[in-house]
């Protein structure tokens, strides 16, 4: 039986909007608090007295009464939309901040990588901040001299390791933060959506890192907005909404809740005015639809329906333009890209039609991103998930009634014959 290595009981986290008062939850807040005390305590006590209501308009919650359990060697995601307390989850489990009330029991040396170049010096070096950075999260100089090499070939920053940080892309910052990070040998590795940052081979290298570390034993807590990821590297998930738990279990199922919870499969939206239509000052979006070709009245679409995805748009300046549309699953996977004929528009509304053949796409969630282009090159507009919608599977023939697998799910011809 897997021993529990983190222990979160009931936490939960308040912020006062507006008042420095939680300022001393960190050590730099705290000795700030001793200094201003004097000064203030006047002032405090009456603000203090204005919100003796937790409830009140001007109290956050970030987390509220929060309670799972991590077992040694799981790589635990966590995953929610923005502001539903994840950071704040990873900042207290790694001590950065205090909870308000609740108690959290952590049995091993934890490493964070919360923020791009968390620890960095922008006027030191690489070299030396790998130095600073590993000493902050508790590494020896034995333990450093002994992975320089490893951490710098890594990070992929050879030829800069004796340039100052400040003179760094993020990403660069990103791939030597990691580094140091991951080479530490934590029990436990705390990661926040930093991995964005970096591009798509070192995202890779990451990953494979992280599957190396959970395959040695050791804990892994995991925020991202990539389901791919999330799926890929997981074994557990936690969902988090408004500060509270939603649910927990396997990643897989998990994800398909949080997803299918927050996509819109409205199928149609429209947009009267042109000013607070989606767009610039050279395209405005009017209607986004998807319906049945065959009847465009029926609400319910299926995978065995010739589909046609509909746009509308205002077109501000006389110019060369096509469209390119992008359809995404529900976890974010793009199935496929495909482009309008280029067309010389005047100003005026015109409409768009994208004909998608029936027995084409798999039973899912999808959604639909859109990219206005000049001359066939120049990009004038990208507008994201301008619309959702869902294919359902229609009764099936026979005995399986499973989830069919893959993101598409062509027909084809087939033959079965006696030879």
């Amino acid at each position: 039986m897997s021993k529990v290595q983190i222990d979160v009981r009931n936490v939960s986290k308040r912020y006062r909007l507006g008042l420095k008062e939680e300022s001393n939850d960190s050590l730099m807040g705290y000795l700030g608090s001793v200094v201003r005390a004097p000064f203030e305590s006047f002032k405090k006590v009456k603000s203090l007295s204005k919100f003796e209501d937790d409830n009140s308009e001007s109290v956050l919650w970030a987390l509220k009464d929060l309670s799972f359990q991590v077992n040694e060697g799981d790589v635990m995601g966590v995953i929610g939309k923005n502001g539903a307390g994840k950071s704040t989850l990873l900042k207290i489990l790694s001590r950065i901040t205090r909870p308000t009330t609740g108690t959290i029991d952590i049995n091993g040396r934890v490493a964070s990588l919360l923020e791009v170049g968390t620890g960095f010096h922008s006027e030191l070096s690489g070299r030396e901040n790998i130095y600073m950075n590993g000493t902050i999260l508790g590494m020896t100089k034995k333990e450093i001299d002994r992975k320089f090499e490893e951490i710098v070939d890594f990070s992929g920053v050879e030829r800069f390791i004796d340039t100052p940080v400040k003179r760094y892309s993020s990403g660069m910052q990103v791939r030597l933060a990691f580094s140091v990070a991951a080479h530490l040998e934590p029990e436990i590795l705390v990661i926040d959506e930093v991995l964005a940052v970096g591009d798509a081979e070192f995202q890779k290298k990451c990953i494979g890192k992280m599957q190396g570390i959970s395959n040695t034993g050791r804990t892994i807590l995991f925020v991202s907005h990539n389901m791919g990821a999330m799926q890929s590297l997981c074994n557990k998930c936690i969902y988090l909404e408004h500060g509270k738990l939603v649910s927990e279990g396997e990643t897989s199922k998990i994800i398909d809740q949080y997803l299918t919870r927050n996509h819109s499969t409205a199928n149609a939206h429209d947009w009267d005015d042109i000013k607070t239509a989606p767009g610039n000052d050279q395209i405005r979006l009017k209607k986004a639809s998807v319906y049945s070709e065959n009847n465009p009245e029926e609400s319910i679409l299926f995978i065995n329906n010739d589909l046609v995805f509909e746009f509308e748009f205002w077109n501000l300046k006389p110019m060369q333009t096509n469209l390119s549309l992008k359809l995404n699953s529900i976890k974010g996977e793009l199935v496929f890209n495909v482009v309008s004929v280029v067309k010389d528009l005047n100003e005026g509304v015109y409409r768009c039609r994208f004909h998608v053949p029936a027995n084409l796409l798999n039973d899912n969630h999808y959604s639909i991103d859109l990219h206005f282009v000049k001359d066939a090159s120049r990009s004038i507009c990208f507008m994201e998930d301008v619309v959702g919608f869902e294919l359902q599977d229609p009764p099936r023939e026979g005995s399986w009634f499973g989830k069919w697998e893959g993101i598409v799910r062509p027909t084809f011809r087939t033959e079965l014959d006696l030879v």
